[in-house]
C-alpha cells in the first residue's frame, strides 16, 4: 500500500468519478484505475461500486476511508511540522457568507504583501458546516460571528460591528437620520434563511427589545436580500461591512436609535490541532486589524 494510492482513493471517493479524480491528481485515468485496482486486490475487497459514469463507496470502502483519511491527515501534519516555516506554507481559511466577500478581499491583499510565499485557500460555508470542518481537521482557521458552541474550538474576537437598517429609497423611515426598532419591525422584513447566523443575531436583538418582525421573505444570499429591499419588498438589518462603497442606488442605510444591534467577528480554530509558525503569524496579523 503506497501513499499515492491513498491519495487517488481519497480523490475518487470525494468526486465520485474516476475521470475527474484522475484530472485532479494530474494522472491518466488508466493509471489511476490501475492503482485503485491494485489497492483493492491488496485489501481483498472492492472499494467502489461502478455506477455507469460514476462510482460509489462500498461498505468496505467507507470503512477503509476512515483509516485512509487519518493516514493522509497524519502524513500532512508530519510534513508540516518538519517543514515549519513562518514565511511559507498553506492555510485553509473558512468564512461565513456574510463575512467572506466583504472582509476577506482586503485581508488576502494585505497578507499577500506581508507574506508573499504563503498560500491561503478559502472555503465559504455556514457556521454549522464550518464547525464540522474544524472538528474534522479539514480547515485550519475560520472567521465567523460569535457566539458559537463547539467542543475543542477556541475563539479570538477580532472586532465588533454595527448592524444597519437598510430601506428602499423613498421609504418614509429613510427621511430620518436614525430609525427606531419599533418603527422598523412594523415593516415587512427580508432575512437570510435560518442556516445563517445573521438571522439569529437579528431575531435575538428584536426579542431582547420585545419586538417581533414580520418576516415575509428569506434568502440564501445577502445580495438577494439587498435586491429585495431595493425592489420595495421589505426592510432588513445588515452588517456594516456589507454596505456598498459610494452611492447605492435604490437603498438607504441608517443606524438604529438607542441600543444598536451588533455582531462580534472572531477567529476560530481547533485547539487540538498543531499550530504551525505560519498559522501563528496569520493569527497575529489578523489580531493587529
Amino acid at each position: 500500500m503506497e501513499m499515492h494510492q491513498l491519495r487517488y482513493f481519497a480523490k475518487v471517493a470525494e468526486l465520485g468519478n474516476v475521470t475527474r479524480a484522475a484530472e485532479a491528481c494530474f494522472v491518466s485515468q488508466p493509471s489511476l484505475s490501475q492503482q485503485i485496482a491494485k489497492l483493492e486486490r491488496e485489501l481483498g475487497q472492492p472499494l467502489f461500486e461502478r455506477l455507469g459514469r460514476g462510482v460509489r463507496l462500498t461498505e468496505a470502502g467507507r470503512l477503509f476511508k476512515r483509516y485512509s483519511d487519518q493516514i493522509l491527515s497524519l502524513t500532512e501534519d508530519a510534513r508540516t511540522r518538519v517543514a515549519d516555516d513562518p514565511d511559507s506554507g498553506r492555510i485553509i481559511l473558512a468564512a461565513i457568507p456574510t463575512i467572506a466577500p466583504y472582509y476577506l478581499p482586503g485581508v488576502l491583499t494585505r497578507f499577500a504583501k506581508e507574506c508573499p510565499k504563503a498560500r491561503l485557500e478559502i472555503v465559504e460555508e455556514t457556521t454549522a458546516n464550518i464547525l464540522r470542518l474544524l472538528g474534522d481537521g479539514d480547515i485550519d482557521l475560520a472567521i465567523l460571528a460569535l457566539p458559537i458552541q463547539a467542543e475543542h474550538v477556541h475563539t479570538k474576537a477580532l472586532f465588533t460591528e454595527e448592524l444597519l437598517a437598510v430601506l428602499p429609497t423613498g421609504h418614509p423611515l429613510a427621511s430620518k437620520p436614525k430609525v427606531g426598532l419599533k418603527d422598523l419591525v412594523t415593516e415587512p422584513f427580508v432575512v437570510l434563511n435560518e442556516a445563517h447566523c445573521l438571522t439569529g443575531t437579528t431575531m435575538s436583538f428584536c426579542a431582547r427589545h420585545s419586538a417581533s418582525p414580520l418576516v415575509t421573505a428569506k434568502s440564501h444570499q445577502l445580495l438577494t436580500v439587498l435586491e429585495l429591499v431595493r425592489l420595495g419588498q421589505g426592510v432588513s438589518l445588515i452588517p456594516k461591512m456589507a454596505v456598498p462603497k459610494g452611492k447605492d442606488e435604490g437603498r438607504e442605510y441608517r443606524s438604529l436609535a438607542g441600543d444598536k444591534p451588533t455582531r462580534t467577528v472572531a477567529l476560530a480554530w481547533n485547539r487540538m490541532r498543531y499550530q504551525t509558525q505560519l498559522f501563528k503569524r496569520f493569527v497575529e496579523f489578523l489580531s493587529r486589524g
